[in-house]
C-alpha cells in the first residue's frame, strides 16, 4: 500500500477496527511525503471514540461539511470546466476499475486510489490538485482550527507535491 491509499482509506467512514487497520499500515510508508503529518492525524483521530470519530467525519466531509472535499468544486465551483473535469476522471477511473462508492468522481477519496493505480494520472489533475487539497485545508483550518483532518490534509497536501506530470 502506499501513501496515496492509505490516505483514502483514512477518508473512509469511521468503522471499528478502522484505526488499527490504518496503524499497521504506517510502517511500509515511513520517510515517504506525507507519513509525519499522516502520524499525527492518527494520533489525535484515535483519542476519539469511534461515535466521536463518526461524528467528526460527518461533520467535517459529509452532509453540509465543514470542507467540500471535491478536488473539481474546490477549483471550478460549479462551472461547466468541473464537469469536463469529472467526465475525465470518470472514464480514467473506469479504465482502472475504480469503486467511487457512491461519490462523485472529483471526491478526494476515489482520486487517491486513482493516483496509487495510474502510473501517469491525467495531466489535469496533476495541475490542480494541490491547490485544490490546500484550499480544502485552508477552509478546514478557518472553521476549525484543531480539526485531527487538518493533519491528513497536510500529509495529502506533501503527498501531491511529489507528484509530476507525465512529458
Amino acid at each position: 500500500m502506499d501513501n496515496f491509499s492509505l490516505f483514502a482509506q483514512a477518508l473512509r467512514y469511521p468503522f471499528p477496527g478502522h484505526i488499527d487497520t490504518l496503524s499497521t499500515q504506517i510502517a511500509p510508508l515511513d520517510g515517504q511525503p506525507g507519513s509525519k503529518e499522516f502520524v499525527k492525524f492518527l494520533t489525535k483521530f484515535q483519542r476519539l471514540l469511534l461515535s466521536e470519530q463518526e461524528e467528526l467525519h460527518t461533520r467535517t466531509l459529509d452532509l453540509t461539511p465543514l470542507v467540500a472535499p471535491y478536488v473539481g468544486y474546490q477549483i471550478w465551483g460549479e462551472s461547466y470546466k468541473r464537469g469536463e473535469f469529472m467526465a475525465d476522471l470518470s472514464r480514467e477511473m473506469k479504465a482502472y476499475q475504480i469503486d467511487l462508492e457512491g461519490e462523485l468522481p472529483d471526491h478526494l477519496r476515489p482520486i487517491l486510489q486513482y493516483l496509487t493505480a495510474s502510473s501517469a494520472p491525467l495531466p489535469e489533475l496533476i495541475e490542480v490538485l494541490d491547490q485544490a487539497v490546500n484550499t480544502m485545508r485552508k477552509s478546514l483550518k478557518k472553521t476549525e482550527d484543531n480539526n485531527p483532518y487538518l493533519h491528513l490534509f497536510d500529509a495529502i497536501a506533501k503527498a501531491c507535491k511529489s507528484l509530476q506530470v507525465a512529458a
